[in-house]
């Protein structure tokens, strides 16, 4: 049974249809990446899924019911805009959010110290939100979607503002989580992040669905043409007439070969003109995907 389901959902906002006849399932356990270019449809669907905004059509069901409020109690959702009071202390803060999801105030206060010391910023929890950075806001909008233990979060661009370590911490966590049995949706730009997280995604342009089902599935359906090489020397061979486009970084070269293109030919041609210290074919990234998939056609 899905923890979350939209079924042919449609949202139109005046004359524009921001989200049409989308259909997605996550299940417990799950992490799942909503992926789009900007005004695709994305924060729309998001909307629908937590009740701020209702469908013109289609089903929203939460934890295998239709949708009702009830059901918000065991959802953890990071919006993409940070809502937190500047002048309030953190762990003020946070006992308050932890008391709308309904935990008692000394239950809100133990679960967002071991938060705070599990997130690194025990030392920011007597501080005031305006005293503190981007990222450290960041961590403190993510544990507050947490406390209450919910069986589904939904995340915003959850690594907005986030340097690579903290980035990293994040990640983590959600693995942790996920581990667990959660089921995790998030948005986000960074596709390297969703590469590594995620199990299933959705890719949506225009407020259709264009690309959906298991990362890996959909991955197996490009063809394998890409080769990393890494080598020293002339870099000649980049010229190769297998080669459909070549970028070279000082010696760390990303290669397209052409349709059909003889790998094995340009391996040889390399090696007769540089020392190589890796020759690998590798699937096609995400973010190649995204590119191939959307193109020229997404919105502005």
């Amino acid at each position: 049974m899905p923890v979350v389901e939209l079924a042919g959902v449609t949202k139109a906002y005046e004359n524009k249809i921001a989200v049409n006849d989308l259909s997605l399932s996550i299940d417990a356990g799950q992490m799942f990446g909503l992926l789009g270019p900007n005004g695709a449809g994305k924060t729309s669907s998001i909307r629908m899924m937590m009740g701020i905004t209702i469908p013109d059509s289609g089903r929203v069901n939460l934890f295998g019911k239709p949708f009702q409020r009830e059901s918000l109690d065991h959802v953890g959702y990071l919006p993409e805009e940070r809502g937190l009071y500047k002048k309030m202390k953190v762990i003020e803060q946070l006992v308050f959010f932890g008391q709308l999801h309904g935990l008692s105030p000394d239950d809100a206060r133990k679960r967002s110290t071991a938060w705070a010391e599990r997130m690194e910023i025990a030392d920011a929890l007597n501080k005031k939100t305006d005293e503190l950075s981007k990222g450290m806001q960041q961590k403190i909008q993510f544990i507050s979607c947490l406390l209450h233990e919910p069986g589904l979060i939904v995340m915003d661009e959850p690594f907005s503002g986030l340097d690579p370590v903290n980035a990293v911490l994040v990640e983590k966590t959600l693995l942790e989580l996920k581990d667990r049995g959660n089921a995790i949706l998030f948005s986000t730009h960074r596709m390297d992040q969703v590469e590594k997280l995620c199990d299933a995604i959705c890719l949506i342009n225009n407020g259709e669905a264009v690309l959906e089902g298991n990362l890996r599935e959909i991955k197996g359906r490009y063809e394998r043409n890409r080769i990393i090489v890494e080598f020293e020397g002339n870099p000649a061979f980049l010229n190769s007439e297998e080669i459909a486009e070549a970028k070279n970084y000082s010696g760390h070269a990303e290669i397209r070969l052409k349709p059909h293109g003889n790998a094995q030919k340009l391996l040889h041609e390399a090696a007769g003109m540089a020392t190589i210290y890796r020759f690998e074919m590798v699937e096609p990234s995400l973010e190649e995907i995204f590119i191939q998939t959307v193109g020229g056609k997404a919105n502005a």
